[in-house]
């Protein structure tokens, strides 16, 4: 089965950067999609930015201009750079993958990390 490992977070100034990364394990297949999505307490849990395999993004209009998404798809590793950090953006941010799989039937899979912990904050 497919694991993911977050790591970067962490306490950081307002205004401040963080970098965070995810190393997916375990896949004999190849991944369509990952992103980084965030949670607070009593909220749903948002999108913040994907990639998919042909490197198309996707990001929440509230970080578009301060983070960017990276991938390096030989490592199966997804990176989210996060620039001029702002307190309500605290939150446990979490990797996600997806990938559509043809066995008897189609199916759609995804995957998540355990998360990390990002908190801005002076």
């Amino acid at each position: 089965q497919v694991q993911l490992v977050e790591s970067g977070g962490g306490l950081v100034q307002p205004g401040g950067s963080l970098r965070l990364s995810c190393a997916a394990s375990g896949s004999w297949f190849s991944i369509g999609t990952m992103g980084w999505y965030r949670q607070v307490p009593g909220k749903q849990r948002d999108l913040v930015a994907s990639m998919a395999s042909d490197t198309r993004t996707d990001y929440a209009d509230s970080v578009k201009g301060r983070f960017t998404i990276s991938r390096d798809y030989a490592k199966n590793t997804v990176y989210l750079q996060m620039n001029r950090l702002e307190p309500e953006e605290t939150a446990v941010y979490y990797c996600n993958a997806g990938a559509r799989i043809t066995r008897w039937e189609i199916r759609d899979y995804d995957w998540w990390g355990q998360g990390t912990q990002v908190t801005v904050s002076s």
